[in-house]
């Protein structure tokens, strides 16, 4: 999936709302036989005042959950290191089972990065994961099962220090949740561009022939930034601003696991 095809069609889209505006602007003048906007540029500034507020915020609220995802994905890498050091501390006999499960995770983690969009894809590699829960869930059976085999010093140490970490590995997918679910009102927003795209149009039907420099630098302004806004919210769908380099940190865990 690729959002590139996404600001042609928003431009088209404000194209044909100014010429509906125009046209029934016209349809308008002819019928009421009025030759003036009577005041109605108080109007179109409150509408796109709003307008306005309603990008800015949005923008605002993309930007900042971008940012989250990309800590997001730190942390988790960071987690997943120091667990993965950590079990050095464990008996040998005991660490290459939980490396392999460590390095599983790490693999399965980037296969579902990979897959979004396709949910139906990410919910099946979820369930996958969710067999092993992760690397936490395995430490801790892994020391269940040699609770009677401490035959190293300081076990106790060791077993509370990968506790920890396991512990910040696992808050990460529930914190990733309520942070990436909020969404920008897209209803109000798409509502005030179709309002404003109108009125535009309409203000322009006092004239008898088009005004192109003003009809294309509103096009490519307002596409623009709402593309921007959009690609900031699904930085995964092929657009211009990605977060896939973040990825790497997940790929360069991986690699210093082997």
């Amino acid at each position: 999936m690729t959002f590139f095809w996404f600001p042609v069609v928003l431009i088209v889209a404000i194209l044909l709302l100014m010429e509906a505006g125009r046209r029934f602007g016209i349809q308008w003048r002819i019928r009421n036989r009025e030759n003036s906007l009577g005041g109605s540029g108080t109007v179109e500034a409150a509408v796109f005042g709003l307008m306005g507020l309603l990008i800015a915020f949005t923008l605002y609220g993309a930007e900042t959950r971008f940012e989250t995802r990309r800590s997001l994905i730190v942390d988790e890498a960071n987690a997943i290191a120091t667990a993965y050091l950590r079990l050095d501390l464990l008996p040998e006999n005991a660490q290459p089972e939980l490396r392999e499960s460590f390095r599983e995770y790490v693999q399965s983690r980037l296969a579902i990065y990979q897959k979004i969009p396709d949910w139906e894809a990410m919910d099946a590699l979820n369930s996958e994961l969710s067999a092993f829960d992760s690397p936490a869930k395995a430490n801790l059976e892994a020391r269940g099962r040699r609770k009677q085999k401490r035959k190293f010093s300081g076990g106790a140490n060791a077993r509370s220090a990968i506790h920890r970490s396991d512990d910040r590995h696992r808050d990460h997918p529930d914190r990733r949740a309520p942070e990436t679910s909020r969404r920008p009102p897209w209803g109000m927003l798409a509502l005030t561009l179709l309002v404003s795209c109108l009125l535009a149009g309409y203000s322009m039907s006092g004239s008898r022939t088009r005004n192109w420099v003003h009809i294309i630098a509103f096009c490519l302004l307002f596409s623009a930034v709402i593309y921007v806004n959009v690609d900031f919210e699904y930085p995964r769908m092929r657009g211009f601003i990605r977060i896939d380099e973040m990825d790497r940190l997940l790929v360069q865990t991986l690699e210093d696991m082997k």
